[in-house]
């Protein structure tokens, strides 16, 4: 007789997170930089699933991803929404698809000359030549706008849009442009002592069980703001 394999389960952690919003259908947080959003290859505790795991979070069929209708990366900061089971976790991914979930991101990246709007246009799939990194002009379609808010000596503050939503999408297509996020280790260059400046302060969609429209804002955190000072102060009055 065949052994049974036992269900994975996700163990709570008393890790703070902020919780901007919560009902009996969705949580919206505000993740801090350095935390992986659920457990995986490398990081099996200490996620976001982790500290949200005796919240009601559930959704979708990964055990690993109880809830998880998106992700950021690890070293993004900002906001993020999961679902607290059925019907809210396909009406959030079903949204998600439709391009009906708003997700704006503040960047700050490398080089001058960027016009004052721009759309990026190419599909983003994994790195032919390195399977663990993501590369443009390959893969499914992916689609970032961008608006210039400050531009300083070498380097310049975005708006960045996202109109779908690829892994890695807004740190591939910013350097597939020749202007790469700062600091950013996989797509740009490894600056000591200071982390991906990629932050995601507003998110916006329709309750997936009310339909009241929600949006949440998020404060540029505070290491943030003093590396783009250290770089050109003018940059932190935008």
């Amino acid at each position: 007789m065949q052994a049974r394999v036992p269900e994975e389960v996700i163990a709570p952690e008393e890790i703070p997170v902020s919780v901007l919003f919560e009902d009996e259908y969705v949580l919206v947080v505000d993740k801090p930089a350095g935390l992986v959003v659920h457990p995986g290859a490398g990081n099996p505790s200490g996620t976001l699933v982790n500290a949200l795991a005796n919240r009601g979070i559930e959704g979708g069929d990964d055990p690993l991803r109880p809830g998880v209708v998106h992700r950021i990366d690890r070293d993004t900061s900002g906001l993020i929404v999961l679902a607290k089971g059925e019907p809210a976790y396909s009406t959030l991914v079903g949204m998600m698809s439709a391009r009906r979930v708003g997700r704006v991101y503040r960047a700050l990246v490398k080089g001058e000359g960027l016009p004052r709007t721009g759309t990026i246009d190419s599909p983003v799939g994994r790195d032919p030549d390195n399977p663990t990194l993501m590369a443009a002009g390959v893969g499914k379609p992916a689609v970032t706008h961008f608006e210039v808010l400050a531009a300083a000596a070498e380097h310049t503050m975005l708006r960045v849009t996202l109109q779908t939503g690829r892994t890695h999408q807004i740190r591939v297509h910013l350097s597939a442009i020749g202007h790469p996020i700062y600091a950013d280790s996989l797509y740009g260059s490894h600056i000591p002592g200071r982390r991906l400046w990629l932050h995601a302060e507003q998110l916006s969609f329709e309750h997936p069980v009310s339909g009241e429209a929600l949006e949440f804002h998020s404060k540029v955190p505070e290491d943030l703001w003093d590396s783009a000072a250290e770089l050109d102060g003018s940059l932190v009055l935008w």
